[in-house]
């Protein structure tokens, strides 16, 4: 009575390979040597998973280097070509772009994400409505969050404020907020947590962006959330400060963090191109100590931030090469840390943004089968994604490499 079987995968925690039988969009058997009548896909005992999760993701400004200069590499100077560039969008621009880069994460193994829109008075609801389509139009391979934000500030552009709220009345999922380029960053979090209660929605800001370890909003965010017992509802991106701090000083902030249920994402690819340009030696890798953060009940995650623009001009969106990245950065080489960084693309993201995950009877069949043995080389040796299926319909294929040997 099946659907279709996957069969000869091996799972996270199984010994042995597994068939995976499917039912109407759902993981109906999980067990060796199924028996079935249905269609049949033999994944050669590669490694099969939920699929990558991307937590933090703009996808509104991806691939935009053709229409801006980079010249000093800053977060200031990244912040000001996009608001340039960004006046010029239009929906058909955006959602162009963004296709690119989301059929560019659904071959490389993405089930899920978080976007971040900005909306204000340059930007418009242009971005919006181009994601508010892509989110339709591609969620027969990957659902996608919509975070609308605010990265000039709030105090200083009231009307991006109720820009906002509409567009969270308009189908927005949650929003974010850009403390660090606002001029009053605390009254700026409290407008965002403002928002947020008002619609009924989780929030996600990006904060401490500099290598500087004074004048962190982090508290200020840790005081609004266990004010307004929000805890398990907040996220935060970079966190940069935090690499500029001595270990005890984190620990004190990791278990702040850990009690109020804020979640943390590091973001590799930008936070190592845009930070430390005042240096000319020993440059700074400038990547929150993640690890050290989940080993006092942080929640972390890995994540691409940007593709393509002045934040980070490379990328392919490729959850596989950012946490190999971020193993990297963070002189990674245990196996349990490796499983950690491996967590942060799909079931410590999942939970970032609330969503189940596993790979269980009963459960979605959203599959993606990695040409790995396991967890840990998948992100050791960046192996490439083969297939995927979101609830039970195949997404992508892509046949593994063949050496082409000569005859003799």
């Amino acid at each position: 009575m099946l659907d279709l079987v996957i069969s000869n995968v091996r799972i996270a925690g199984r010994d042995q390979p597994l068939d995976i039988g499917i039912k109407d969009g759902r993981v109906a058997a999980l067990e060796t040597g199924l028996v079935s009548d249905a269609p049949r896909q033999d994944m050669c005992g590669c490694f099969a998973f939920g699929g990558f999760i991307d937590s933090h993701i703009h996808l509104d400004k991806a691939c935009i280097l053709d229409r801006c200069l980079i010249c000093e590499g800053t977060l200031e100077e990244a912040v000001r070509e996009t608001a340039k560039a960004k006046s010029a969008f239009t929906v058909e621009d955006v959602y162009a772009r963004a296709a690119r880069v989301v059929e560019s994460a659904i071959v490389n193994g993405t089930t899920a994400m978080r976007t971040f829109v900005e909306v204000d008075p340059r930007a418009g609801f242009r971005s919006f409505e181009a994601m508010r389509q892509i989110r339709h139009d591609y969620r027969w391979a990957l659902d996608i969050q919509i975070c609308v934000f605010a990265q000039e500030g709030l105090t200083n552009e009231p009307e991006t404020a109720s820009m906002l709220d509409k567009a969270l009345g308009d189908g927005a999922d949650l929003i974010g907020g850009c403390p660090y380029t606002d001029p009053e960053p605390q009254a700026h979090i409290r407008w965002i947590f403002d928002l947020a209660e008002r619609h009924g929605v989780d929030v996600d800001f990006h904060l401490d962006f500099d290598l500087n370890p004074a004048n962190s909003a982090i508290p200020a965010v840790i005081a609004e959330t266990q004010r307004r017992g929000y805890g398990r509802h907040v996220s935060i991106g970079h966190a940069t400060k935090l690499s500029a701090m001595p270990k005890q000083e984190v620990v004190e902030v990791a278990v702040r963090l850990a009690d109020a249920g804020i979640a943390v994402t590091v973001l590799p690819a930008t936070d190592m191109f845009l930070l430390g340009r005042d240096r000319d030696h020993l440059v700074p890798r400038g990547i929150a100590p993640a690890l050290l953060l989940a080993t006092h009940g942080v929640t972390v995650t890995a994540a691409t931030n940007n593709v393509l623009n002045p934040f980070t001009p490379y990328g392919d969106a490729s959850l596989g090469r950012i946490a190999n990245l971020f193993a990297n950065a963070a002189q990674l080489s245990r196996d349990e840390d490796i499983a950690t960084a491996f967590d942060m693309v799909t079931t410590n993201a999942a939970r970032l943004m609330r969503r189940d995950y596993a790979l269980q009877t009963g459960a979605p069949a959203d599959i993606v089968i990695l040409d790995a043995a396991d967890p840990l080389s998948a992100i050791r040796e960046i192996r490439l994604p083969i297939a995927g299926w979101k609830s039970g319909r195949q997404t992508f294929s892509r046949p593994r490499a063949q050496l082409l040997r000569p005859a003799d």
